[in-house]
């Protein structure tokens, strides 16, 4: 699988009421990630002719990350067939390794033009492998 990996460190903005990391930043950062690791595989003539949509986000929070903490965000597909590619995404400390929080994304490939699910071409598949 290829994998891609963002390091950040977590700043007051990032931060909630209880001076944790907020729930919707985890899931800008998903979406983030997932973004940059796209444009890395894409071509041009995909980015013209598909559109990635999310259909469920599942995170699972496993620990606080609290501001100054050194994350490092992993995301890879582990599963791409039909119309729908599983992005699974994960966040760990860069100190210790300690999972932080993990996300399993269902993303649906459209046609860019009718905006209808499309099944994912074999050549896009192994671009994720």
């Amino acid at each position: 699988m290829k994998k891609y990996r963002k390091e950040l460190t977590v700043t007051s903005s990032d931060l909630d009421d209880l001076q944790h990391v907020n729930n919707v930043r985890y899931l800008e950062w998903v979406q983030l990630v997932s973004k940059e690791h796209w444009e890395q595989l894409t071509s041009q003539v995909w980015e013209d002719q598909f559109i990635w949509v999310v259909k469920r986000h599942q995170i699972t929070y496993h620990r606080p990350a609290k501001q100054g903490d050194n994350l490092m965000i992993c995301t890879y597909v582990p599963e791409a067939s039909g119309a729908i590619s599983k992005r699974k995404v994960e966040i760990h400390t860069v100190e210790t390794d300690s999972l932080i929080a993990e996300c399993l994304t269902e993303w649906v490939l459209l046609d860019a033009r009718t905006g209808k699910p499309t099944r994912i071409p074999l050549e896009m598949q192994r671009v994720f492998v």
